[in-house]
């Protein structure tokens, strides 16, 4: 303990450190008003009384000085080279002063002052030099440090070429995750060390456990459960940065006290090892295995609800939500890798559907694709096609294994000539049109998606196949890739318009798909609700005690935790969601999240699990049959708490609003969930 200490008052003094560079005018004014009363101090002839002592003012003057000095030091430390600069340069115009005084008085009474302004200037000089030296040596000892530090992780890396970049990535997520949680920025440099060395006792595993491609036996799993307690050992030696040996001992630790080595729990885990707990958890899941592929976004996102509060201290996995929902820069590394080698601008296909292209998400706004196909010179005619599918990794699957995990679902097949095959789909027209673009083996797909249609075009050399698609749903999504048989496709390109296509631009040849059609409806219209916050009812001003009831049923295609109703708080002119000054406050999932969208805005999250809470299965599988919820609202002063709960979730969520002086709403949404029978009570 009192190393640390003596390391942090050590940090206080040689920290590189700054001040916003404005701020650096206080000094300087408190130094020019401390020199003005010090003048006035010399030639004053006052006495104060003090404690029954008469103290002459002019006895203050050196007091006064020493504060204006230490002023100066202060520019010095804080503000480096400007610091010193004004500093030098404050007490030098002092000198001309004490020479004119000097000379006009022609008394020797300001040589003192004037060798006292020498010798601070002096001290100045040999402050800044010091402190620039100990910066170069501070500098120097963390790019060593940094570069000893990367060497380590280089060698864990080579151990196994699968988890290449899963130590600096944990790093940048643990910061990040710091950083959003307001930590200081030293906090920030600590946790991106040690989370940079989390995994430094494996070096001490077998190569063989390591790179093992299947299960491990029970006596390997031992083994490599002994790597943080070889990593404490390593790093505990560093006692610079005793920080380290923290994160690297207790990053395997569970918030429910059934993690290893010591079994500790809740906030008993050092808040190091839980911020790095979750950020090693994500990278896990989202890279290359030996053994698997990465597992998509989605369901990574869903592992991290279901541990919230199990696994993972609910604050930070929380915060790694969002970090996912909302940050582009953090989507799964190496599945963006993959992808993009799998867009590669040229694909070769032999035997029937023997391979495919990446797939292209295909929405509202118009994708157009242009490519050549020849024959892949393995005998036979060019027969190229194109498959309309959605998996949770947007690449189309033959294979069941691969089928079943990525919940690939196949809507049909459309060859170039305008033959079709439906699969998934409820309905697919074709119509042919004796126009093309004249260029031979030159191709142009057009391609947009609104709602439960979806229109292509093939534009060919003599020829156009418009095919309109009637979709099973508007909830997954629909890709499509490049495949058929003996065909070679060289220069695939996409874009797409920045201009969503209107509602009513695909002919309909089906119905809508509605699961609220024949529900009973209550005060407010029934919802269906196809996508993320694609629907919401209209605002409920919120009062104390307000009740708002309602059946709430997943879709058929719902299958993450977090398809299911939404409270949404929110602000806007005339009560309704994105209309004038619509501003976006909280929200609340049944599944136990709860996000701050405003700034005035702190969400306290308070979710329980109940006895009858069965485990995620039970509570999806709750969900999909349809239950009757009650939502209610206690609205105390800039509190607004919102209490339900759904098969053992119970939820007591508080966002507390600062400088709330407006009518705030609350409106129903959700995620691929029907809402029928809405009463508001």
């Amino acid at each position: 303990m009192k190393r640390e200490r003596l390391r942090k008052f050590k940090q206080f003094f040689t920290a590189r450190r700054t001040g916003p560079k404005y701020l650096i005018l206080i000094p300087i004014i408190i130094f020019i008003a401390l020199n003005i009363c010090t003048s006035m101090a010399v030639r004053s002839s006052l006495v104060i009384n003090i404690a029954g002592n008469d103290l002459p003012v002019s006895s203050l003057a050196g007091v006064l000085t020493s504060i204006g000095n230490i002023c100066l030091v202060l520019m010095v430390l804080f503000y480096k080279k400007l610091g010193f600069i004004i500093a030098t340069l404050l007490q030098l115009l002092q000198l001309p002063i004490h020479i004119s005084v000097v000379i006009k008085s022609h008394s020797l009474s300001s040589i003192p002052g004037f060798f006292s302004t020498i010798f601070t200037v002096i001290m100045i000089i040999i402050i800044y030099l010091y402190n620039s030296k100990v910066e170069r040596e501070q500098k120097r000892m963390h790019n060593l440090f940094r570069q000893t530090a990367t060497a380590m992780v280089n060698a864990i890396d080579a151990k196994d070429p699968y988890t290449h970049g899963h130590s600096s990535r944990v790093a940048e997520y643990s910061k990040k995750l710091a950083e959003m949680n307001h930590k200081s920025p030293e906090e920030c440099e600590e946790i991106y060390y040690t989370a940079l060395l989390h995994d430094v006792g494996k070096i001490g595993i077998p190569s063989s456990i390591i790179n093992k491609p299947d299960k491990l036996t029970k006596e390997e799993y031992e083994i490599v459960k002994q790597h943080p307690a070889t990593g404490a050992q390593i790093l505990e030696n560093i006692s610079e940065y005793p920080f380290l040996s923290i994160g690297a001992h207790y990053h395997h630790e569970r918030y429910d006290g059934k993690g290893y080595p010591a079994g500790l729990k809740g906030n008993d885990i050092p808040e190091l090892a839980r911020i790095i707990s979750v950020a090693d958890a994500y990278d896990a899941m989202t890279s290359i295995r030996s053994y698997r592929d990465p597992i998509p976004q989605d369901k990574v996102r869903e592992e991290i609800v279901k541990g919230t509060g199990t696994q993972f201290d609910p604050e930070y996995a929380r915060l790694m939500l969002h970090l996912i929902d909302i940050d582009t820069e953090y989507e799964m590394k190496e599945r963006a890798e993959m992808r993009k080698s799998a867009a590669n601008s040229d694909l070769s296909v032999g035997e029937y559907r023997s391979a495919a292209s990446a797939g292209i998400l295909i929405r509202q706004h118009l994708t157009t694709i242009r490519f050549t196909v020849t024959s892949d010179g393995e005998g036979g005619e060019p027969d190229p096609s194109l498959i309309l599918f959605d998996s949770l990794d947007g690449v189309f699957h033959s294979d069941e294994k691969h089928i079943k995990e990525m919940l690939c679902f196949e809507y049909g097949e459309i060859k170039f000539d305008g033959e079709t095959r439906t699969s998934g789909a409820r309905k697919m027209e074709t119509k042919l049109i004796n126009k093309g673009s004249g260029d031979r083996g030159e191709y142009k797909l057009e391609a947009v998606r609104i709602k439960d249609h979806a229109l292509i075009r093939i534009i060919g050399e003599d020829k156009t196949a418009e095919v309109i698609i009637a979709l099973p749903d508007s909830t997954r999504f629909m890709y499509i890739c490049l495949t058929g048989e003996h065909c070679r496709f060289s220069g695939i390109g996409s874009v797409k318009s920045e201009k969503e296509c209107p509602e009513d631009y695909i002919p309909r040849i089906a119905e809508p798909v509605s699961f609220i059609k024949d529900a009973p409806t209550g005060d407010l219209p029934n919802l269906q609700i196809d996508g993320y916050r694609s629907a919401h009812t209209k605002g409920i001003p919120i009062r104390d005690g307000l009740k708002l009831s309602f059946h709430a049923q997943s879709l058929p295609t719902a299958r993450l935790v977090w398809h299911c109703p939404f409270i949404d708080i929110f602000y806007s002119d005339d009560g309704k969601v994105y209309s004038e000054n619509y501003r976006d406050i909280a929200f609340t999932r049944f599944d136990g999240e709860f996000w701050e969208c405003d700034p005035n805005c702190e969400a306290k999250l308070n979710v329980t699990k109940t006895e009858d809470f069965l485990g995620w299965d039970a509570w999806m599988e709750h969900s999909r049959k349809g239950y009757d919820a009650t939502v209610t609202f206690k609205v105390e002063n800039n509190n607004i708490t919102i209490t339900t709960e759904n098969a053992g979730i119970l939820i007591n969520n508080t966002a507390e609003i600062r400088g709330r002086n407006e009518v705030i709403y609350a409106a129903l949404t959700g995620d691929e969930v029907a809402i029928t029978n809405i009463r508001i009570g």
